[in-house]
């Protein structure tokens, strides 16, 4: 065992570990890339993140930078939970709800508790949290919110930031903040303080200051937008601020979250599901248009590619469920209104519109059948585990949003850019957003295909950024899309972000190469010689 590990383990609660099989399990995440850890830590306490941070800063402080990453469950996909140096992993131990109440709706929690274990205990007092991932039956909390996660109900309840009331927070320095919504006054208060806060407000002030118009005018007009940091959010019309929304996700590079206190939304188990099938995109996506002002709890996707897909290699999966000839289009649209009256109003509604575009329409308020028609969009899965001989589906441009208005548009220049390629594509998604994810079969082996990957890549962003979109929805930057937030906002914007950074983590100590100062060079030699999702298969991946 290092120094470094030693010194930790004397000083920490939680256990310190340098063996080579752990440090080898924890090289991987969900993404194409691999990077080993150092050392892992299982902070039992906020104040073992704390220690951990005040020891590397002040090895910074003398010239040696030990990188520090926080770890939920490492299902990230574009390699945000992966770091060289020490890794802070929060399931082990820091899993726990420490409150609940359901007169005020709230809940607080740490970070590494599992967000199916949150949601089943808020579903048994009649409350839930609505942007939950499709991974949220094997991921964290804590990944949620440094990714600010979204999902199928975001389409009307909105993303995790919108939820998120408190963060307590360690800085790089090791001292801990409580973030939440500060008045001007407040904020004077904060400015005042000698400490390393106080210098981050100071700092963030003059610069939201100094970059006003810049700030105004570079705010993507999408529904969704993980890209950068959220600078749009964070200082309000009326002076407030709240660091809230720029450390949610921020992936661990501004700082780690050790609790956090979110706000939760009533959970009516009663709801409406249609289910259309269309044969034309651009009816689908004049739909999708309408469908979205009658305030619809999900608006959900897959196409005709993915069909085909399970048909060729599971045929038995959808056969009770989809009909030959198999549509180019299904849609599935959810109404959860509390009320039965205004659930049975809008479904009504949302029907006249299908009946205009679709060729078939299905309706039901069965939970057994809703249960059989979500199978359809949750075949997407179907993707992740099947292997097409060598080749792997793999994460690299599967969460592209473009302004919904232009949704059919897109889609048709996605299967010509695939075409392009030789590639076959499958895609499904979150059509209430327009927010379309597609994962293309590669092989790692093949130096051709690694090659291809990232011309493929450049191109697939360029083409987003050029539709008024944001190259990242829900599953934010990570590695993976560090090298083209420059391609979306400019050198200007970008060197905000890099001052953002600079502000909150001088030494570039907390989690770097994720968002910030990353290219594509860097990323070629960090990637996998092969992609597996193996250590997931007892949960059996959605996506």
């Amino acid at each position: 065992m290092s120094k470094v590990a030693q010194y930790l383990q004397e000083h920490l609660v939680g256990e310190v570990m340098t063996a080579a099989d752990a440090r080898s399990y924890f090289a991987t995440d969900g993404s194409i890339f691999t990077v080993t850890p150092q050392i892992i830590v299982y902070p039992r306490t906020e104040n073992d993140i704390r220690k951990a941070a005040r020891f590397t800063w002040q090895l910074a402080e003398r010239g040696r930078t030990i990188p520090l990453t926080a770890r939920g469950s490492g299902t990230d996909q574009a390699g945000a939970a992966i770091g060289s140096g020490i890794m802070l992993v929060f399931p082990a131990h820091m899993n726990k709800i420490i409150s609940l109440d359901s007169g005020k709706g709230l809940v607080t929690i740490q970070p590494g508790l599992n967000y199916g274990r949150l949601q089943q205990t808020l579903h048994t007092h009649g409350m839930f949290l609505p942007p939950y991932p499709a991974s949220l039956d094997y991921s964290t909390i804590g990944g949620a919110i440094a990714n600010n996660a979204a999902g199928e109900k975001s389409v009307k309840y909105g993303v995790t930031k919108d939820f998120v009331r408190e963060l307590r927070v360690v800085l790089a320095n090791g001292e801990v903040i409580t973030t939440g919504k500060l008045s001007k006054r407040d904020i004077n208060k904060k400015m005042g303080l000698a400490s390393f806060e106080g210098e981050i407000y100071r700092a963030l002030d003059a610069l939201l200051n100094d970059h006003k118009d810049l700030i105004a005018k570079t705010q993507p007009t999408v529904s969704k937008n993980v890209a950068g940091y959220d600078v749009w959010s964070l200082r309000q019309k009326d002076g407030s601020m709240d660091l809230t929304q720029l450390i949610v996700g921020s992936q661990g590079t501004l700082g780690i979250v050790s609790e956090a206190t979110l706000e939760t939304e009533s959970y009516n188990p009663r709801k409406t599901l249609l289910v259309s099938f269309f044969d034309d995109t651009a009816k689908a996506g004049h739909a999708i248009v309408a469908l979205k002002k009658l305030l619809p709890s999900a608006v959900e996707l897959v196409d005709s590619n993915l069909l085909n897909f399970i048909d060729t290699y599971n045929p038995n999966q959808l056969a009770e469920l989809i009909k030959k000839p198999i549509p180019k289009l299904v849609l599935l649209v959810e109404f959860d209104d509390v009320s039965s009256r205004l659930q049975r109003k809008r479904s009504k509604k949302a029907y006249k519109i299908l009946e205009k575009h679709a060729y078939e329409t299905k309706v039901t308020s069965d939970e057994h059948e809703q249960e059989d028609y979500w199978k359809i969009r949750h075949s997407a899965a179907t993707i992740f585990w099947q292997n097409v001989g060598n080749k792997k589906a793999l994460p690299i441009i599967e969460d592209g949003i473009v302004p919904i208005e232009r949704f059919a548009e897109f889609l048709d220049k996605v299967y010509e850019l695939f075409r392009s390629y030789s590639l076959d594509i499958a895609v499904w998604g979150h059509a209430g957003d327009a927010n379309l994810h597609m994962q293309p079969f590669f092989d790692l082996t093949q130096v051709g295909d690694r090659q291809k990957i990232f011309k493929l890549m450049e191109e697939y962003y360029h083409l987003v950024v050029s539709f008024g979109g944001s190259i990242t929805a829900e599953h934010n930057d990570g590695r993976l899309r560090g090298p083209y937030l420059k391609m979306m906002y400019g050198e200007e914007l970008y060197e905000l972000f890099r001052k953002i950074k600079q502000i909150f983590d001088p030494f570039n100590s907390l989690n770097p190469g994720v968002k910030i100062d990353v290219t594509v060079q860097d990323l070629q030699p960090i990637m996998r010689q092969e992609y597996s999702m193996a250590h997931l298969y007892d949960h059996m991946p959605r996506t």
